[in-house]
């Protein structure tokens, strides 16, 4: 039962709910019983509950599934401060499990006017578009649209079927990439990324846009990586000036 206290009874039940999932309770996917059994064994109205239930709904702790019920949420596996330059292999070998690759597509074609003025480079430039998906103990966390220009990559299979798209480049392209502009779009569906990714309409993806810099300040590597929401978790660190 929720104690009787000075505070609001929402508020309570927000506790209590965290507590017990704390506890083990209830575990991670599991659905919790209906509006009017969990409010009866708090001891609670149905409008109360519904109200601790927005907040933590708001807070990710839970998941509601219209006309399937309310779940707890599962937690990321994977954390990473977005502000760190580190590739999807070392967040998933950090996390304990084991990177893999499957390549979906590798590309060979003419610069579009779309990427041109990304690489600041002719229309008549070739570059390589590396579809992939990336692993977690063989399961799929990331989908990845990498592009490179072909110059800097070797297209023999050593260079460009390898695990870290950053080595092959750095090794072929004889540079150094040393920092990356990202943007952060968060995203419902999308059809191509989430049939991939297993992940259906219920889980949202974040979707990362890189554009990867050399030392001379060049864009040499341009990225859409699409993670599940539900697997990673990103952090930025914030200073005051």
């Amino acid at each position: 039962m929720v104690k009787i206290d000075q505070r609001h009874l929402y508020v309570q039940v927000i506790e209590k709910i965290k507590q017990d999932i704390e506890d083990g309770v209830y575990q991670e996917n599991e659905r919790f019983p209906s509006e009017f059994e969990l409010a009866r064994s708090l001891g609670v109205s149905r409008a109360t509950l519904r109200e601790a239930f927005r907040i933590l709904e708001e807070e990710k702790v839970i998941v509601r599934k219209h006309g399937v019920g309310t779940f707890v949420s599962s937690k990321p596996l994977f954390h990473s401060g977005i502000e760190q330059l580190a590739s999807v292999s070392t967040m998933i070998r950090n996390a304990g499990m084991e990177p893999g690759t499957i390549y979906k597509t590798v590309d060979h074609h003419i610069v579009n006017s779309h990427l041109a003025p990304i690489f600041e480079c002719d229309l008549e430039e070739e570059i390589v578009t590396i579809k992939r998906v990336r692993t977690a103990d063989g399961e799929p966390v990331v989908y990845c649209i990498d592009h490179a220009l072909s110059r800097h990559l070797s297209l023999d299979g050593e260079g460009i079927y390898n695990d870290s798209l950053f080595d092959s480049l750095e090794l072929n392209g004889q540079m150094k990439i040393v920092q990356a502009v990202a943007e952060i779009v968060p995203l419902g569906y999308d059809e191509e990324a989430s049939a991939i990714l297993r992940c259906g309409i219920d889980v949202p993806l974040l979707v990362l846009i890189q554009r990867h810099y050399n030392e001379e300040g060049q864009v040499v590597l341009y990225s859409t990586n699409y993670f599940r929401a539900d697997k990673f978790q990103f952090q930025v660190v914030r200073k005051r000036v």
